[in-house]
């Protein structure tokens, strides 16, 4: 199943996905869907198998501009 973590800022995206690769999660950079309501910010691709993993990069990053993580479901996405 697909993931995404949506950030307002392309910087801060980047950066987690550099560490995410450092940490072992295959992710891409992707433009974030507009259903998921947060503007046209960037997001990071990944599997669902790999959330715990992100999640903690992501926690102890702290990122500013996080705005959560969205599951794809049925074509679209939903918030998780």
């Amino acid at each position: 199943m697909t993931m995404l973590a949506v950030f307002r800022s392309r910087a801060q995206a980047l950066d987690a996905l550099s560490r995410l690769g450092g940490a072992g999660v295959s992710a891409q950079a992707v433009a974030t869907p507009k259903e998921a309501g947060y503007g046209c910010g960037l997001s990071v691709r990944y599997d669902a198998r790999f959330h715990a993993r992100v999640a903690a990069v992501l926690k102890r990053r702290a990122y500013s501009a996080f705005a959560g993580y969205l599951r794809a479901c049925g074509g679209t996405y939903v918030r998780v």
